[in-house]
């Protein structure tokens, strides 16, 4: 009797040890989910001059607050839903203002901008955007011949974008650059450890969503040490050779394995 009693005490004791610790593991969890996505590259170098509050339930996570861009909506989205222990995420973020209306000028110089924010290869950050009717013009400086047509290229590849001017100017200063100082795409290669693999991945689906060329693949993408491997199907060779080499651009990506099948 006695035994049988020890015996239920244990099993009591037990039962409630796991009770208890399952909620703290499950807090932990949820803990770790909201630190990293606000540590992600995506949130504090794209997202950071928005209002996202992130709040994780046993791996369920609902972004509320607001953000400037519509694309920043789906780039929040992507970030959090490639972190380790999110079985869900529940957008309710708002775009803050008026958003511009799809095809529009103003809609074609955000998604221009946007795509090529992405690239390491070329210089987001020193190219003016301006569109008229459809048509893109840039301007700026680039550092050689070949980032500018690449520009270019990125561009053009803008769903909506009917034609692109570009009147970036390669001068001798830029292509040397200054004593000490580093090219956009050096800058970024110096700091590609630091990029997580969440951020790459939603990188990369942003990416190949924004490409004309590439928007309707059906692509899975999974990222390991900056690793990224992309799965799914493509029409033909030159679609899958596309898919890699525009992936192979995006920042923090160190290598693509592609195992699309067509």
């Amino acid at each position: 009797m006695k035994k049988a009693m020890y015996c239920l005490t244990l099993l009591v004791t037990i039962a409630s040890l796991f009770l208890i610790n399952v909620p703290l593991f499950a807090s932990e969890t949820d803990d770790r989910i909201e630190s990293s996505a606000k540590q992600s590259y995506v949130f504090k170098t794209y997202l950071k001059g928005d209002d996202i509050k992130i709040q994780s339930k046993d791996g369920v996570v609902t972004l509320t607050g607001t953000v400037s861009e519509e694309s920043h909506k789906a780039l929040a989205q992507e970030t959090v839903a490639g972190l380790s222990g999110v079985k869900s995420v529940d957008n309710k973020l708002d775009v803050k203002g008026e958003t511009a209306a799809k095809f529009t000028d103003a809609w074609l110089i955000t998604k221009v901008k946007s795509t090529l924010l992405f690239h390491r290869n070329v210089n987001a950050t020193g190219t003016e955007i301006l569109a008229k009717d459809g048509n893109v013009t840039l301007r700026g400086e680039a550092t050689s011949a070949a980032q500018k047509d690449l520009t270019t290229e990125y561009a053009r590849d803008v769903e909506g974008v009917k034609n692109v001017k570009n009147e970036m100017t390669t001068s001798k200063a830029a292509a040397a650059a200054k004593p000490g100082k580093k090219a956009v795409g050096e800058k970024m290669d110096a700091i590609t450890e630091s990029i997580d693999d969440a951020s790459i991945t939603a990188l990369v689906k942003t990416t190949l969503l924004y490409h004309r060329s590439t928007s309707a693949l059906k692509t899975t993408v999974e990222t390991k040490d900056g690793v990224v491997k992309l799965g799914g199907k493509a029409k033909n060779a030159a679609e899958k050779d596309l898919a890699t080499k525009l992936v192979s651009d995006v920042h923090g990506v160190n290598r693509v394995i592609n195992n699309m099948t067509i």
